[in-house]
């Protein structure tokens, strides 16, 4: 992971897949530093504040204070500093890069398709396939930018 600056900007979203049938819903949350392009934190679990809180605990002490956009879920605003957190709407395009994020994971991994005969059979392997997808991703940002 590149080295943090002082004007650096987290973008946060979520995303939802399933583990075995759609009634068993997981999201994807993530933290995207808008700079260098790289997921600087992520967990899995449910839509709930306590798993918004689990993102911010994953967050690196090095990201705490940069300014955070969000949608209006709820959970943001109630755990990230209200000092540096703001939440916007998808057309004032402060979360762009979040988004377009989330197509390329959609497209490269077909267990984040909505519609999809592929899916996870278990945690494991879905943490595992997500947490695979997002070092890959972050090594190919590392390498355009040295």
């Amino acid at each position: 992971m590149l080295v943090a600056e002082p004007e650096d900007v987290l973008e946060l979203d979520e995303v939802w897949s399933f583990v075995l049938k759609k009634t068993e819903k997981r999201w994807l949350w993530t933290a995207m530093c808008r700079r260098t392009r790289q997921m600087v934190a992520y967990v899995i679990g449910d839509r709930s504040e306590v798993t918004c809180q689990k993102l911010w605990q994953a967050i690196p002490l090095r990201y705490k204070h940069p300014q955070t956009y969000s949608d209006f879920w709820d959970a943001y605003a109630n755990v990230f500093p209200k000092e540096t957190h703001h939440s916007v709407g998808k057309d004032s395009g402060e979360t762009d890069h979040m988004e377009r994020w989330n197509n390329t994971l959609r497209q490269w991994n077909a267990r984040y398709v909505r519609k999809t005969l592929s899916f996870s059979k278990s945690d494991f392997y879905h943490e595992l396939v997500t947490r695979l997808f997002i070092v890959r991703y972050n090594l190919t940002k590392l390498s355009l930018t040295t």
